[in-house]
């Protein structure tokens, strides 16, 4: 835990997950853990995590391997890259998501997807069928 009264500069990086309450400027580097920004946090960093929350403040981009959560009294001004990604009731955030990240060899083919569009409109591929509800 980063508690409220401590501030940090350069890469913060470990292996375990990390509560932040004071302030963090630089990078976040914890791949295969939890980090999570508390109503008190203030983090001007790019954010690598498996989950990310946060509750306080983000300037920075934000990439989470399995999601990224913003709470109802979070503030994110940038980019979110995970496969899931929750914004609260009265979250703010202002920058771009990309719930498709890297690039997996089922998303490359692009010209064999647009080749099956007319199979997958008559039931060929289910993969392509649109569904409402």
């Amino acid at each position: 835990m980063i508690g409220p009264s401590i501030h940090i500069k350069g890469t913060v990086s470990g292996d375990e997950d990390l509560l932040i309450q004071g302030r963090v400027e630089g990078s976040i580097e914890l791949g295969q853990h939890t980090v999570s920004v508390g109503e008190s946090g203030k983090v001007t960093a790019d954010i690598r995590a498996k989950t990310v929350k946060i509750e306080g403040e983000v300037a920075g981009d934000v990439s989470g391997g399995e999601k990224v959560i913003i709470a109802k009294t979070g503030r994110v001004r940038g980019n979110i890259v995970a496969p899931r990604v929750t914004l609260e009731d009265g979250a703010h955030f202002k920058g771009s998501i990309d719930m498709d990240p890297g690039d997996t060899p089922a998303a490359k083919p692009a010209p064999k997807v647009a080749g099956n569009l007319a199979a997958g409109a008559e039931g060929g591929n289910p993969e392509l069928e649109l569904k409402h509800g």
